[in-house]
């Protein structure tokens, strides 16, 4: 499986039409396969990330906020969305393999107003 996470230094972007930067692995049977790519956009754009998303053929996307358009395209593209959530993004990706992780979630080490508990 092919995951998609919005990305901000070491956390899930807390918006997903307002970052820049994407990581995208694959996955199969809960093991991180080959090498995750870290992708630096030319800037911010929904509609490009939903794009890429398409083109990477990806199955699972994590991220923040999502605008309800963006979700319910994604959703409409039979690419599972889990938004809302909180935390470092190394920590999404392992809960995600885990199949523990839900919208919403906030995650251990997750970061309150830029600082580490």
């Amino acid at each position: 499986m092919k995951i998609l996470i919005t990305i901000q230094k070491d956390e899930v972007a807390p918006r997903f039409d307002l970052t820049s930067e994407i990581l995208i692995t694959e996955t199969q049977e809960g093991k991180i396969t080959g090498e995750p790519r870290i992708i630096l956009l030319p800037g911010t754009s929904g509609e490009d990330i939903c794009g890429l998303a398409i083109k990477e053929n990806v199955a699972l996307l994590i991220c923040g906020g999502i605008e309800d358009t963006h979700y319910q395209y994604l959703k409409w593209k039979k690419i599972k969305v889990v938004d809302g959530v909180i935390g470092p993004h190394e920590q999404a990706l392992h809960s995600a393999m885990t199949n523990d992780l839900r919208p919403g979630a906030i995650l251990p080490g997750a970061s309150i107003h830029g600082e580490k508990p």
